[in-house]
């Protein structure tokens, strides 16, 4: 990170925003010209290496996006159900091979044979209608179980707006320090993965001095296999807004930030809605229900890079910068965007705080089990008989959410990948030994995470699985620590070789490559990753034999 370049970026503020000028850039060709990252990089005072650098970073700006028209999904889920070599064969009798390129994951995981086309996300049967698509541009909705096993935090309705934001008169009528007290009480942890404590995390930056200072919704969490956030954007967008602005009047912050993942076009579209119409209704603005509280919101396009997910590369991200991780401290909540103390949450986080503050911290510690309360999103995949996004209370057993919830598989599994590319790879047996929370998760060796549900059917080779995550991190890694960036690909060789069959894995210098991942990575890009390698190895011994030298 650069304080300068911060600084540099800062100066327009976010109405002249250097990353977003980027995407502008982009928009006719698929990727910014030479001249248009000269005439940026002279007008935000940056150097042209460093917009460069920045620019060839996304996959919607890099060189390689140029004139491509459709793209189809990479992500995890839609790899376990085969449905894309089908789906590119179909894609292939409209594009020409140049114009088709990939996306991950575009959170269509509930039913596959995803792809994106005229700015909008596709999935299931809908590649058999492609010709009248593409020729009117017609916008399909997708549909899927929502079902909630305890209390409906997130799931409620939440009815007409102006009826739902008096929890924000309720609010104004407390002190910050009266809020924040509730939201310590309440035990609310992040739900991206960490679990930090939010209550820490405001009160962190609510004692850190600044006139500006900003709330960051983390939306670019991109785990192949989620799609909660999608859901609460498209389904509970007021959730997340409410919450951001609640969370502002602990901190001291007047601004609201969005970063929200390209690959959801429609949460970006109807989270803009709903802004729009708070703007009109008053109810954000300067000087809110005349308490002397001022806020607003801004929304920004990610573009294609999954290591935004973490928080500081996110923040370099919307300066304009190469989105590489930040070393820590200073942690962002003492110097975040801008150079500002910024607090950085997930989008389910942020939606459980007008929950907390309409009914009580209290209330929601009363729910879940032990240090995890409240409730969890779960999205299922097209493996299970009804696919979909669950809410259940922390602790709800793991076999009552795919039997009960899920109706069970549709066909033979071995494996549930739950948590994203981190997350641990949970031999389908295991499942009764789990209940849902960051305790037992950690406790049997696994990661809630983002509590997604990749399945792995029996046909599909563990192996080859193994060597999709390398090939996934590789991609992915911002190239900031070489554990990260090197490690990641030497893993996909060795896993490519012992497929091809020209080189067996050497058990002990695969164990050292984790090790050195896991300890010496900047970040749980790298760090993480040999979580389901590990649990690969434990569990699937037997399958994974003839791969390695004896």
């Amino acid at each position: 990170m650069s304080k300068n370049l911060s600084e540099l970026s800062g100066r327009k503020g976010l109405n002249e925003n250097l990353f977003e000028e980027l995407g502008l850039a982009a928009k006719k060709t698929g990727t910014p010209s030479k001249a248009e990252l000269e005439r940026l990089a002279d007008e935000f005072l940056i150097g042209k290496a460093n917009v460069y650098g920045a620019a060839s970073f996304y996959d919607f700006l890099r060189e390689e996006n140029k004139g491509k028209k459709v793209y189809v999904c990479n992500g995890s889920s839609c790899l376990t159900a085969g449905t894309q070599t089908s789906l590119k064969k179909k894609l292939s009798t409209q594009f020409k091979k140049e114009e088709i390129g990939e996306m991950c994951c575009l959170g269509r995981c509930h039913e596959n044979a995803a792809f994106n086309i005229n700015g909008r996300n596709y999935s299931g049967k809908d590649i058999s209608k492609i010709a009248d698509i593409r020729k009117k541009k017609t916008a399909l909705k997708d549909n899927y179980a929502v079902t909630c096993m305890g209390t409906p935090v997130l799931t409620a309705e939440i009815g007409d707006t102006e009826s739902y934001y008096t929890t924000l008169d309720i609010v104004l009528s407390m002190t910050p320090d009266q809020v924040l007290n509730e939201l310590k009480i309440s035990g609310l942890r992040g739900r991206g993965g960490a679990g930090f404590p939010i209550g820490l995390k405001l009160e962190s930056c609510k004692n850190t001095e600044g006139k500006i200072k900003f709330i960051v919704c983390n939306a670019d969490e991109g785990d192949p296999g989620a799609y909660s956030d999608r859901y609460l954007l498209e389904e509970r967008a007021h959730s997340v807004l409410l919450g951001m602005m609640i969370a502002g009047y602990v901190c001291g912050a007047n601004m609201g930030v969005l970063y929200i993942r390209a690959e959801y076009p429609e949460a970006i579209e109807i989270t803009q809605q709903c802004i729009d119409e708070l703007r009109s209704a008053g109810i954000i603005g300067n000087n809110i229900r005349n308490s002397g509280f001022n806020y607003d919101f801004k929304i920004i396009r990610a573009q294609g890079a999954y290591i935004c997910g973490e928080e500081t590369a996110l923040l370099n991200s919307i300066e304009g910068q190469r989105p590489e991780v930040r070393v820590r401290p200073p942690y962002p909540t003492q110097q975040g965007l801008f150079n500002k103390p910024t607090v950085v949450n997930n989008v389910e986080t942020l939606a459980c705080i007008p929950w907390i503050l309409k009914n009580g911290g209290s209330a929601f510690a009363a729910i879940g089990k032990g240090r995890s309360t409240g409730t969890k999103l779960i999205s299922l995949d097209g493996f299970f008989k009804k696919p979909g996004i669950v809410e259940a209370d922390m602790g709800t057993p793991l076999s009552d959410v795919i039997k009960k919830a899920g109706g069970g598989f549709k066909e033979k599994v071995k494996a549930m990948h739950i948590g994203g590319p981190l997350g641990g790879l949970v031999p389908v047996a295991k499942a009764t030994d789990l209940t849902v929370d960051f305790e037992s998760f950690a406790q049997n060796g696994f990661l809630l995470g983002h509590a997604s549900v990749v399945c792995i059917p029996n046909d599909f080779p563990i192996i080859k699985y193994v060597e999709h995550l390398f090939a996934f991190t590789a991609h992915e890694s911002c190239g900031k620590c070489f554990p990260c960036r090197i490690g990641s690909t030497r893993g996909k060789e060795m896993m490519n070789n012992a497929i091809s069959g020209e080189v067996k894995i050497d058990r002990e210098l695969l164990n050292d490559l984790l090790q050195t991942m896991e300890i010496g990575s900047l970040c749980a890009l790298g760090g993480g990753l040999p979580l389901p390698i590990k649990n690969a190895l434990q569990y699937f011994e037997k399958e994974l034999k003839p791969y390695f030298a004896k």
